[in-house]
């Protein structure tokens, strides 16, 4: 197995409310879909925002659209109107998130 940067099968999109950041991930081909759902779990993607996610995160499963929508709770800081974090509406998670690495099979091509 190797290891790639969700950049190379996934597109990304994010976003705020109050202190809620929603992250949606969508393969960039129907095939990408099974490696997302199986390797983007809720826990690992907590786990890779470890620092600046400290509530839940939550996942749905979007397969109609090749998607996973994740809701991270406490995730800036008190919110766009309290926090002085640069990022304070969220927006930079969805470019983060895209280094977040998949396995895939050594003979994967893109």
């Amino acid at each position: 197995m190797k290891r790639i940067q969700l950049k190379e099968i996934a597109h990304a999109r994010s976003g705020d409310k109050g202190n809620t950041v929603n992250i949606g991930v969508f393969a960039k081909k129907k095939a990408y879909y099974p490696y997302l759902v199986e390797q983007m779990t809720a826990e690992k993607v907590k786990k890779f925002f470890q620092g600046l996610v400290f509530g839940e995160v939550v996942r749905y499963e979007l397969p109609n659209i090749e998607g996973l929508n994740f809701v991270c709770k406490e995730a800036l800081d008190g919110g766009g109107s309290q926090s002085l974090r640069v990022d304070n509406l969220g927006k930079c998670f969805g470019s983060n998130i895209l280094r977040f690495e998949i396995e895939v099979p050594d003979d994967f091509s893109l």
